[in-house]
């Protein structure tokens, strides 16, 4: 089996999946499901496949009733035009979707209610997956264009923050259109819930972020990034002016001299290793 073909086995199905599926079939709609199914399956596989191009590791693709999700071990050090790349393979693969179908229809190769019926759902999910709404795609091209110009803490908090306000923009708008479809009251609840557990996280995906550049799997550094501070400043805080694509070096001063300069790595290397969580920058800095 080819690298590819390993993804397969990545592949896990939500409970709520089969829940789902023998509620289809009792009510005999499991044609929609089934294509439903193949829309979600190739964008995550777009998504995957991508990921697995530039050597990601790819934890595992779940598949739910409502969408699916690629669950990559990365955390915000990649370059950010690989990470839009692979963020992008999972839309893009809508466009040729919707030209086979439609093609396959004109040429009477399939009925038209089941190109019909594949172009909304085709258009549905992509539409959906470009709302600027974390976990979705439209809210990781957010998360990653703030991400590219702030300290990432920073910008991933304020990412979080602008998809709960566009999430409750789309929840008012549904309520109108919308009032008693159950899918869409579940999908809602579903990213309400996801946005809650990730800001309850963010934390740790801020650890999980320091951690990666501790260990040197960080990649894609553009420039050096000069951080001045004060040398009665603690070690934490200045770590959370750290951004994506940078190589820190910070400058500690007292106000009126330089006391000191400690690369990036010493920082790390004093938090993880030698466990100074409280400690200040005067008391590991080298002086010069």
């Amino acid at each position: 089996m080819s690298n590819y073909g390993k993804l397969l086995r990545k592949i896990h199905f939500h409970p709520l999946f089969w829940l789902v599926a023998c509620l289809a079939i009792i009510t005999g709609y499991y044609w929609e499901l089934l294509t439903l199914f193949i829309i979600v399956f190739i964008h995550e596989m777009g998504h995957a496949s991508c990921a697995h191009f530039f050597s990601w590791k790819i934890s595992r693709i779940l598949i739910m009733p409502f969408g699916g999700i690629c669950d990559v071990d990365e955390h915000g050090n990649r370059p950010v035009a690989e990470e839009l790349l692979v963020v992008l393979a999972g839309p893009l693969q809508h466009i040729w979707m919707g030209v086979s179908v439609y093609l396959l229809g004109e040429n009477e190769l399939i009925s038209p209610e089941f190109a019909t019926m594949f172009q909304q759902f085709n258009m549905m999910v992509l539409l959906f997956n470009l709302l600027p709404v974390w976990p979705l795609d439209g809210g990781k091209v957010i998360y990653l264009y703030l991400t590219s110009r702030q300290p990432f803490l920073t910008a991933f908090r304020q990412s979080l923050v602008c998809s709960v306000i566009v999430l409750i923009f789309v929840h008012l708008l549904f309520l109108i259109v919308f009032p008693f479809n159950l899918n869409v009251w579940v999908v809602l609840l579903y990213l309400y819930a996801t946005l809650w557990l990730q800001w309850n996280q963010l934390r740790y995906s801020f650890i999980r972020f320091l951690l990666e550049r501790y260990s040197g799997k960080q990649t894609g550094f553009k420039k050096l990034d000069v951080i001045e501070v004060k040398g009665n400043e603690y070690v934490p805080a200045i770590m959370e002016m750290f951004r994506r694509g940078c190589k820190h070096v910070i400058h500690v001063n007292d106000g009126k001299r330089m006391l000191g300069k400690l690369d990036e790595n010493e920082m790390l290397h004093a938090f993880f290793a030698e466990k100074q969580i409280r400690a200040r920058l005067r008391d590991i800095v080298y002086h010069d």
